[in-house]
């Protein structure tokens, strides 16, 4: 029996991401009922690793073949236009996360020329942004694994 595709760096970096934003919350929630003030950095931290949890987890949902689609479809054709219509969905998820790659490596680029800083703590907005194109050219990696082993039969539709 082959084992599951896995996405470990992804896995690793999503429960690290869980385990800092539960952490700081919870810190957070104590020092309020303490001292009826709170702790300035969590909302912006909070903010981002919320946007790196969901990244490296669609990454790690792609590489198990855990996204929801509608299958019937796929399930009704024949082999060759099954294996087209794979083709056609990865297509359009490489367009979709090669936009948002483009686009998001663009925007780290201009923050970190224009030297933008956070709102709330002042660190360089480039920070939080870099992450973006990042995972989602993990992403992209992710599906095309995922879709090679979809074409080779490795993977079933059905969980």
């Amino acid at each position: 029996m082959t084992p599951s595709p896995d996405a470990r760096p992804e896995r690793w970096l999503a429960s690290l991401a869980l385990v800092i934003i539960s952490l700081i919350s919870l810190g957070n929630v104590v020092t309020r009922y303490i001292t009826g003030g709170s702790l300035a950095f969590t909302e912006e931290f909070s903010v981002f690793l919320l946007v790196v949890l969901t990244f490296a987890g669609a990454a790690v949902a792609l590489r198990r073949n855990g996204h929801i689609r509608v299958g019937l479809l796929e399930r009704a054709l024949p082999a060759a236009p099954r294996k087209a219509l794979i083709l056609f969905q990865w297509g359009c998820g490489m367009a979709v996360l090669g936009l948002i790659t483009w686009f998001g490596g663009r925007l780290a680029w201009q923050e970190y020329q224009w030297e933008s800083l956070s709102p709330g703590l002042g660190l360089p907005q480039w920070w939080y942004i870099v992450w973006l194109p990042l995972l989602s050219a993990a992403m992209m990696v992710r599906q095309t694994q995922q879709t090679r082993d979809r074409l080779r039969g490795r993977l079933n539709d059905e969980p």
